[in-house]
């Protein structure tokens, strides 16, 4: 299995990214940067977090058009699996791969806390190691985190059973129905606020009852996507 990670100017979470899959699982992961558009090769492909172009006019609205995403569209719809961090999944609604779009968190202000989730679905490359709403903590870190969609694509979200992670105990952006993560149609696409890539590790994780900084949590995720990859 090899995963590609894509840098953009302005990217800060691509190494962090890459630690969880070739540090921490021996995944092969190489650094895709903005301009490129081959991806062969690749079984997976990660947006990682970060500030992608500055942010200007809008979180993810200019990386849309940037000739890798040109390629990760194509890329997804060919069955590619795709993760989106943070920005990535901000990228991934600019690209129309994920429904609705993330507004300015409902506070004004940026939010960084260790975040409980509720696993919502497991049916994707992402999410299999996890139990139907298992309890998670998983790092979050945003400004603009608040999921909005109309009437219609909302529904369209709940009754496909799109919604991959929920917020629990505290919704801190004003997301509606608390959603913190989506995935697609047919589960090789999950996009989501918190960064899974910063609780893989003992000594660097969220607190937990055991220990402080033990959380692994978000070691998971790409475990499940190198289990996946075994069983097809």
């Amino acid at each position: 299995m090899s995963i590609g990670v894509v840098i953009f100017p302005g990217s800060n979470c691509d190494r962090d990214v890459r630690w969880a899959t070739e540090g921490c699982l021996g995944l092969p992961t190489r650094f895709l940067w903005h301009e490129d558009q081959d991806l062969s090769g690749l079984d997976a492909v990660v947006l990682p977090g970060g500030f992608s172009y500055g942010d200007y006019l809008r979180c993810g609205a200019i990386a849309r058009f940037a000739p890798v995403l040109q390629a990760l569209v194509d890329f997804a719809a060919k069955g590619g699996r795709v993760l989106g961090i943070c920005n990535g999944f901000q990228i991934l609604m600019e690209a129309g791969v994920l429904p609705g779009g993330l507004i300015q968190n409902d506070h004004g202000q940026f939010i960084c806390r260790d975040q409980v989730l509720e696993v919502s679905s497991t049916s994707t490359a992402w999410t299999a190691g996890f139990q139907d709403g298992q309890h998670i903590t998983i790092p979050l870190k945003n400004g603009e985190g608040g999921y909005i969609a109309d009437d219609e694509t909302l529904a369209r979200v709940e009754g496909e059973g799109l919604v991959a992670f929920r917020y629990v105990g505290i919704n801190p952006n004003g997301s509606l129905h608390d959603i913190a993560g989506l995935r697609n149609e047919s589960g090789t696409v999950v996009g989501l606020m918190p960064h899974p890539e910063h609780a893989v590790e003992p000594g660097f994780g969220p607190d937990t009852d055991a220990a402080m900084r033990s959380g692994v949590d978000g070691l998971t995720l790409f475990t499940s996507l190198a289990l996946e990859a075994v069983a097809r």
